[in-house]
């Protein structure tokens, strides 16, 4: 796939959904031609810190994958010209070789620990992994109820939809942006957006990077874009793209909010408080143009309790995601005391030669 920019773009490929963690590693073992390399380790052992330096010795485009839990720590890089990844395959994200060696690479970093060092806080390590484990349960509780009401809100838009003018309009808009190529049609899964523990991040500096047209929909509740979304991803295949389909963080099954064509340079992203949009020459397109607004005016009232409970949870969300990250940071503490990092070093100089990375690349 073509890229815009060379330089490092930033994705997730899992977030905390109301449906439980939703990822999309799996997702990414199955595109054509790929090499996966799987770390396992307990925390604290350096995988981040592994990736990171790959990711810098990294001579073409490469996308990091960040961690939802931690958007500070990766969870794998994608080496684009390379058609290589490595990712963190510990859970929640557990991803285990169908043919090891022969297909995926396990790059195991259990022999970098002291057991006899961590065993000597067998307790306190168990009672912390339980703790971040209640944690994070609690947090995605939170999570659900705001996603149930942030549907409500989109089936309630929906009602209100002109859904044949959302289609005449996609046709036109793809007759007059994506001519066909006779090409053949690739589709990568990541997610621009996720709930963490800073808050909700979007990478809209990642769009920037892929594309330098930008078409935004401007859709509040959600309704129109799911569909405008649907139908343009389905053109663009049809029309032989290769294509970065990014799902809704919240219910990631069920709605698209952004399509990336590098080879286009184009985007389309999806505008709403949750990831606002502000790039250089962006054409926004306003949603409610294909709504009907006195039928939807007679559900304003419940619109608006919908989006300030769903943001009051989503907050208190954020909150007992902070303590889960928090609570992780001590249980690292333990394993950083009992890892010789020196053989971590070891492990990264491996993987940069299997990777065939120059050592002396600047980032």
């Amino acid at each position: 796939m073509d890229h815009v920019s060379s330089k490092p773009v930033d994705f997730f490929l899992g977030t905390t959904t109301p449906s439980g963690f939703r990822g999309y590693f799996e997702e990414l073992t199955a595109e054509p031609g790929i090499q996966m390399y799987l770390i396992k380790s307990g925390p604290g052992c350096g995988k981040s810190t592994l990736m990171k330096t790959l990711a810098k010795q990294a001579a073409g485009p490469v996308q990091r994958i960040h961690c939802s839990s931690d958007p500070d720590s990766l969870d794998g890089v994608v080496f684009c010209g390379k058609k290589a990844a490595i990712v963190d395959a510990t859970a929640p994200h557990t991803l285990e070789p169908a043919a090891p060696g022969a297909d995926e690479i396990v790059v195991s970093l259990y022999h970098t620990i002291d057991s006899a060092a961590l065993h000597a806080h067998r307790e306190e390590v168990k009672a912390l992994f339980a703790q971040n484990s209640l944690l994070r349960g609690r947090a995605a509780r939170y999570i659900t109820s705001a996603g149930s009401l942030l549907l409500d809100s989109r089936r309630t838009a929906g009602c209100s939809t002109n859904f044949e003018k959302v289609r005449r309009y996609v046709k036109r808009l793809c007759a007059r942006l994506l001519p066909r190529t006779g090409g053949r049609p690739a589709e990568q899964m990541r997610l621009l957006s996720a709930i963490t523990p800073k808050g909700p991040v979007f990478y809209s500096a990642t769009a920037a990077a892929l594309a330098d047209r930008f078409i935004v929909f401007r859709d509040e509740y959600g309704a129109v874009s799911r569909l405008l979304l649907e139908l343009i991803r389905a053109e663009a295949l049809a029309r032989g793209y290769e294509i970065i389909t990014c799902p809704c963080a919240i219910h990631p099954d069920e709605k698209i909010d952004h399509i990336l064509i590098p080879s286009l340079g184009l985007a389309f992203l999806t505008d709403n408080s949750w990831h606002p949009v502000a790039l250089p020459g962006q054409q926004t397109v306003r949603c409610a143009r294909f709504l009907d607004k006195e039928n939807l005016a007679a559900y304003r009232a419940r619109l608006r309790f919908n989006t300030r409970a769903a943001q009051e949870l989503i907050q208190q969300a954020v909150a007992l995601m902070a303590q889960a990250k928090a609570c992780h940071d001590e249980l690292e503490s333990y394993y950083r005391a009992a890892v010789d990092f020196s053989k971590v070093e070891q492990v990264t100089r491996q993987c940069a030669g299997l990777l065939e990375l120059d050592p002396a690349t600047p980032s």
